[in-house]
């Protein structure tokens, strides 16, 4: 049983924690050559980019995260998009050569990459690698050409796995993702499709739901009555096969969505899921840094300008009370297999476990959530239905 303390030693005690642990950082790439239906992310197609100008102002946001951060050690770094396979690998090399220089790396720092599957960026892999990156998550989505016109992926079938077989000689780690419950989509088709996504042998996979998001053209398309996509017993048929088919191959799932074998997991998206600190830079990125939530701005020249003026791209940073990062800690660690030591989250916060989540509650739901000892985490049963299981059970 952990000890309670005073809210002040208790906030004392999880920025040390914090501080010890390893962080993790965000680079964002905000430039995509299209934009898909279903996405929501912070991407952005421009005709021309000024690399010398990104160049210099990624590296100028990254400096101010190093200044208020000192002598953090480093896990990871994430190029996320967008789509920062487009990035100058220069640039790329630069952001590593600086991050590396200014934290202690920890062991052989993961650093990933988000990349198109197109024969154009693959062309990139061997400098991205000579860069530095030593894992590539691939935009894959679809084994089916239908369907990767459907999702607007400018790729084809065969390119994409061409690009996949060149990630494969020059990246240790490679990963890719698909996107599966698409409209019309059988439970048979999906089958076959996975089983040839497990035949390739990589040792990460994320399989992703299509979901309708607000503000995306398929979120048009679902409104006028011209996109249905299955409905939830369908859909938590297809998940319940995904995550059979991907634990008989040995890489069951870790988290809602992503698959690996033991020792491939993410280890920087992790970080996320284990609620640590991470410095987020570039045009949307959020992070997360000694109590207080940081907010780059979003739009591309405006975070650029925002640079010039600043020295960084922040828009605010707002204080983390107790509740909301326990809040926070519970619902990330809750998509994890592995679940929560809810009991040193509550201690994190001054609280007990009773205050943050309703045992009662949980002790309802057997098949769905399950408390053993000091950890909390919710069944395979229960992870189709996390999002009505959280409000139920957090306080």
């Amino acid at each position: 049983m952990i000890d309670l303390v005073s809210p002040d030693a208790a906030a004392a005690q999880d920025r040390a924690a914090r501080a010890a642990a390893p962080l993790a950082l965000y680079i964002h790439w905000p430039f995509c050559v299209s934009k898909c239906p279903y996405c929501d992310f912070n991407s952005h197609v421009r005709a021309t980019v000024d690399e010398a100008a990104w160049h210099d102002a990624l590296l100028a946001d990254l400096a101010h995260e190093v200044a208020l951060l000192p002598g953090r050690r480093l896990g990871s770094i994430f190029f996320g998009g967008g789509t920062p396979s487009l990035m100058p690998p220069a640039t790329v090399a630069a952001l590593i050569e600086a991050a590396t220089r200014a934290w202690t790396p920890v062991g052989d720092v993961e650093i990933t990459l988000e990349a198109n599957p197109s024969s154009v960026e693959a062309a990139r892999f061997a400098d991205l690698a000579a860069a530095g990156v030593n894992r590539v998550s691939l935009g894959l989505q679809a084994l089916d050409d239908e369907a990767l016109r459907f999702l607007g992926r400018a790729h084809g079938v065969d390119e994409g796995l061409g690009a996949f077989a060149v990630a494969q000689r020059h990246f240790a780690r490679v990963s890719f993702d698909l996107i599966y419950a698409r409209p019309g989509q059988s439970l048979d088709a999906w089958d076959a499709e996975l089983a040839r996504a497990l035949s390739f042998g990589t040792e990460h996979l994320s399989l992703y739901q299509l979901t309708i998001e607000p503000g995306t053209r398929f979120a048009t398309e679902a409104a006028a009555g011209r996109l249905t996509i299955p409905d939830g017993d369908s859909a938590a048929d297809l998940f319940e096969l995904t995550r059979a088919r991907t634990a008989a191959a040995g890489l069951p799932a870790y988290e809602i969505s992503n698959h690996a074998r033991a020792g491939a997991e993410s280890r920087h998206n992790l970080a996320y899921w284990r609620y640590r600190d991470y410095a987020g830079i570039g045009p949307g990125a959020h992070g997360r840094r000694d109590h207080l939530a940081t907010f780059r701005r979003k739009k591309p020249e405006n975070w650029l300008a925002a640079v010039a003026r600043n020295g960084h791209g922040l828009e605010s940073e707002e204080p983390l009370d107790a509740p909301t990062r326990v809040g926070e800690a519970l619902l990330m660690g809750l998509r994890l297999r592995e679940g929560v030591d809810v009991a040193a989250i509550a201690a994190a916060g001054g609280m007990g476990v009773e205050q943050i989540v309703d045992l009662a509650a949980i002790a309802a739901l057997p098949d769905l959530i399950v408390h053993e000892g000091e950890r909390l985490r919710v069944t395979d049963a229960g992870m189709i239905l996390l999002d009505a299981i959280l409000p139920k059970v957090v306080r």
